[in-house]
């Protein structure tokens, strides 16, 4: 890596100006200038130039490498949500190319510093991923590189077992009531209708004896834990039988799923935020006559789709591009909603002029699932060709099965929420009284693939200790998944 020639410095100067100047707030960024190897080194770290050792590093810069040499796939920009901010320029890339991702990188720190589903992160993650990588080498040194590995590849199959609303929502700190605690537990002892005899019938150890007997039973039928707790991790932190090495990886590799989770729930809005401002600033400022051509190139295929697919960078663009021509025309509130004349909807203009002002608002309180329940339209899928994609089982064929907005918005919606991933949680830590691990599948639409389903059971049974059990559905009848620690059984349930 090397730093930017004068020319790119400027050249840097110059577009940094052009975004200050359009409102943007943003820490500095720090440009380092690399090759296309280094950039896909970096790329299959997830954008830090430094991580713990990890066979899937290495699969993830083979298919990067192949697909930039076979032309399949470039990487034109990565940049790192820390404080400061770090990018990189590959230094084969034209001019025009190079203004354009530092546009485009302007417009991503912005969002980083001011978007809410980033206050949480960690602002200097960039140490914290060379701490974390150095921890793990010295396991590796003391362990063997097996042992360690195997540990971290099962630990990363349960990475999407957290709590993606953890930040903002408060589950599980909440102190039990202490008057259930302080209930006196009355022990009745063997009748008698002599009260001498009492004390010998019911000798004081033998009360005892039964009042303790009592209290293990109350203490017993307490769920384990009182609520279900989402965060599947931190519940293996809290109680699972690890080593301290263990406890130390996974804490670290926790840490860092929380860290990369705002940037999969902001994807559409990131993106879009970003090529917006690199085409607003790009062909309002930066772009000279001659560069034109080349820039419309590239532009142009960054935003292309294909059937089937969601391209984040043209629906987040196009999404905030129509939220500033609605305000700008003050197609927004009651008088429009009760507008149904198409006439007078269609040449509707207040004169507003609120559509930069609003398109700010809504970077800093929306992530993708409030953005596009909010912001989407019927007007918009229209315009934009929206339609839901499926496999037609009679036809044998994919093709295009609805085009109702209100079927578009529900597809689009399913995919963002919790990722379009399974809702795991832990229901009970001690089941049925066994200390095995019972999870329930929230079943809302989404199905679990059952052969990822007796994986990740199988990797929880493994730092668990005991067998994990997890309950779902499946064609409409409930089901227990159970892993044993050496085979997968399966039984019909009602419930838990």
């Amino acid at each position: 890596m090397a730093e930017l020639s004068p020319r790119l410095h400027d050249l840097r100067v110059e577009v940094e100006g052009y975004a200050r100047e359009f409102g943007l707030d943003f820490w500095d960024v720090v440009f380092e200038m690399v090759s296309f190897d280094e950039m896909n080194m970096i790329a299959s770290y997830g954008g830090f130039p430094n991580r713990y050792p990890h066979w899937r590093f290495g699969m993830e810069y083979e298919q990067l490498s192949k697909g930039y040499e076979y032309g399949l796939s470039k990487i034109y920009e990565l940049v790192i949500n820390n404080e400061p901010s770090y990018a990189y320029l590959m230094e084969s890339n034209m001019e025009v190319d190079q203004k354009l991702v530092m546009a485009h990188v302007f417009g991503h720190v912005d969002f980083f510093k001011n978007n809410f589903s980033f206050a949480h992160t960690n602002r200097k993650m960039m140490d914290a991923m060379a701490n974390h990588a150095t921890r793990v080498r010295r396991y590796v040194d003391r362990l063997g590189q097996d042992r360690v590995e195997d540990f971290i590849d099962r630990v990363l199959s349960l990475e999407n077992l957290i709590d993606y609303q953890a930040p903002f929502i408060r589950r599980h700190d909440t102190l039990p009531d202490p008057a259930e605690d302080e209930t006196p537990v009355e022990v009745q002892g063997l009748k008698t209708d002599r009260e001498y005899m009492r004390g010998y019938i019911n000798p004081p150890e033998f009360l005892q004896s039964e009042r303790q007997k009592l209290l293990e039973e109350r203490d017993r039928k307490k769920r384990f834990p009182e609520r279900p707790h989402r965060d599947v991790l931190q519940f293996l932190l809290l109680h699972a039988p690890l080593e301290p090495w263990q406890h130390d990886i996974l804490a670290m590799l926790r840490e860092e799923a929380y860290y990369f989770a705002p940037q999969g729930q902001t994807k559409i809005m990131n993106e879009g935020w970003a090529s917006y401002w690199h085409s607003t600033i790009m062909t309002r400022r930066a772009l000279r006559d001659s560069e034109i051509i080349d820039y419309a190139d590239h532009h142009s295929g960054t935003m292309g789709t294909r059937p089937g697919a969601i391209n984040p960078y043209k629906l987040g663009i196009e999404l905030f591009r129509d939220i500033e021509d609605r305000w700008n025309k003050g197609r927004f509130g009651k008088d429009w909603e009760q507008c149904d004349d198409m006439v007078e909807r269609a040449r509707w203009d207040t004169k507003a002029g609120a559509g930069r002002e609003k398109i700010f608002e809504v970077r800093k309180h929306y992530n993708d699932v409030t953005f596009i329940d909010e912001f989407l339209t019927p007007e918009f899928c229209i315009e934009q060709k929206l339609f839901v994609y499926g496999f037609n089982e009679k036809g044998n064929r994919w093709e295009i099965l609805d085009r109702q907005f209100r079927k578009v918005k529900q597809k689009l919606l399913q995919g963002l929420t919790n990722f379009g991933q399974p809702l795991i949680e832990v229901v009970d830590g001690n089941w049925e009284n066994r200390g095995e691990l019972m999870l329930n599948h929230r079943h809302e639409t989404v199905d679990l693939k059952l052969d990822y389903a007796r994986d990740t059971l199988q990797n929880l049974q493994s730092l668990w200790g005991r067998p994990a059990n997890l309950y779902t559905r499946i064609d409409g009848r409930g089901v227990i998944l159970r892993f044993d620690g050496q085979e997968h059984s399966e039984k019909k349930a009602n419930g838990l």
